[in-house]
């Protein structure tokens, strides 16, 4: 009892009675409108056919006189049917037909009348003279004829009637039909509808539980719930994702900070030892500067990454001149990779404009060259050489970043991307292990993808962005 107590404040239930009553009502204003119009049209049919005979009587009586027309009364009221027929003399008295009685009015003045009334029916069409009394009700139109005689032609409407209760006995059984059907259709539909928000309610129960593998279940029917399931389960994944992520970065930032800070500590702490030179407080200071720098390079770097992660705000993208943009940032580091022995060169297209963020699309670009001048040089010894490139092409805007150095192994390439994470060749080398982390979180908020791929010797580092 609880429990269907609870599925009637349901929204779903609500609106399953809503809809059913919509339509019930629709429903019965269309069967009362089909079971008038019904009635109207059956009435209209008698009246029509009322209008007719008695205009066939009065052709006949104009073109073949009384008589022919009397004969044709006779011959019609003898018919079995619905058919009422009466003639009288000018006075309104009985000549032939199968009605004896008439109001009054109806012998006085022309027009259309309803009346009890009684009228006879031969039992034996062989025998005009055996009669019976029959009762009815009768629609009638009485005229009155050029020769001054009465002429009443009606039809007996208790057939109509009869068909009329017909009608509407069929409408309330029609009705009722229509109630029922709603009502169990409706069930069905709002159970149906309960047991799938269920399966998500129980899911995203499981889920606060602290089980995040769980999914909404996906059936075949590639419904409106399924859309919403498939939904629910890629933004699950997505934060699944991020609270993997946000571990990751914890424990790694946890680990990575250790040691920079512990040198701080060591290097404050030895400026403040008894008998320690001047010129030693000196190299502490820097010391403790450079590495105070590192860590701040860090956080911001960790702070960038979330920024892109994060989306763009509103308003942060613009159009700009990515040629533009390639061609300053390889530019300004060519003289930094000349002092390193490194020759940067250039294919770069002009005038390709993105929506982009300015500012993080060349903090990308700075970070690839940045880790091309570190890694470029040959384990031969000889020259390095990086190439920056630009091009467009089937609506995409392809960026590289190509060097010839040791390169990075094929089962590293997808992992050098994550935060903090540094192969063992550039363990010795300055850095947090971010600067791939922040270039993909950039392409990924332009909706590109960025991939590392064997340059044969070296790694081609590419940017993959929609151009539009």
């Amino acid at each position: 009892m609880h429990r269907f107590s609870q599925l009637l404040r349901t929204s779903t239930v609500r609106l399953t009675a809503t809809f059913i009553l919509i339509f019930v009502l629709f429903s019965i204003l269309l069967l009362a409108f089909i079971t008038w119009q019904s009635s109207v049209q059956i009435q209209r049919q008698q009246a029509q056919d009322i209008d007719r005979e008695v205009r066939q009587l009065q052709r006949i009586e104009s073109s073949q006189g009384i008589r022919a027309m009397a004969f044709t009364v006779e011959r019609l009221a003898r018919q079995p049917g619905p058919g009422v027929y009466y003639l009288g003399d000018a006075s309104g008295q009985y000549l032939l037909g199968n009605l004896t009685d008439l109001p009054v009015e109806a012998l006085l003045e022309p027009g259309i009348y309803t009346f009890d009334y009684q009228r006879t029916t031969p039992l034996d069409q062989t025998d005009a003279r055996e009669r019976e009394a029959r009762r009815g009700v009768a629609v009638v139109r009485s005229v009155e004829l050029p020769s001054g005689m009465r002429l009443v032609v009606g039809r007996d409407v208790a057939e109509r009637r009869g068909y009329s209760a017909i009608i509407v006995q069929s409408f309330l059984v029609g009705v009722i039909g229509i109630v029922l059907f709603s009502v169990v259709a409706g069930g069905l539909t709002a159970r149906r509808v309960l047991r799938r928000i269920d399966t998500i309610r129980d899911t995203s129960t499981k889920i606060m539980s602290g089980n995040l593998s769980e999914r909404v279940p996906v059936t075949r029917r590639n419904d409106e719930f399924d859309g919403l399931a498939t939904n629910l389960n890629a933004m699950l994944d997505r934060i699944e994702q991020l609270l993997q992520g946000l571990k990751e970065v914890t424990d790694n930032v946890a680990h990575d900070l250790k040691t920079p800070l512990t040198r701080l500590r060591n290097q404050a702490e030895s400026a403040l030892r008894d008998g320690a030179t001047d010129e030693a407080r000196q190299k502490a200071l820097e010391t403790t500067i450079a590495e105070s720098d590192r860590l701040i390079q860090t956080f911001n770097a960790l702070l960038m990454i979330a920024r892109a992660e994060a989306g763009a705000p509103s308003g942060a993208l613009a159009d700009v001149d990515v040629s533009a943009v390639v061609a300053d940032v390889a530019e300004l580091y060519g003289p930094v990779a000349e002092d390193e022995g490194i020759t940067i060169e250039t294919a770069v297209t002009e005038g390709v404009h993105l929506r982009a963020n300015r500012e993080l699309i060349g903090q990308a670009m700075v970070n690839l060259l940045e880790n091309a001048v570190k890694y470029a040089k040959p384990e031969t010894g000889d020259g390095g050489r990086i190439l920056v490139g630009l091009r467009q092409a089937n609506g995409r805007v392809i960026i590289e970043v190509a060097d010839n150095g040791p390169g990075i192994p094929a089962e590293d390439r997808k992992r050098v991307v994550e935060r903090f994470v540094r192969l063992e060749k550039s363990r010795t080398e300055i850095g947090s292990g971010l600067g791939l982390s922040l270039v993909d979180a950039v392409t990924r908020l332009h909706g590109g993808t960025f991939s590392i791929q064997d340059n044969a010797p070296g790694v081609r580092a590419i940017i993959d962005l929609p151009a539009g």
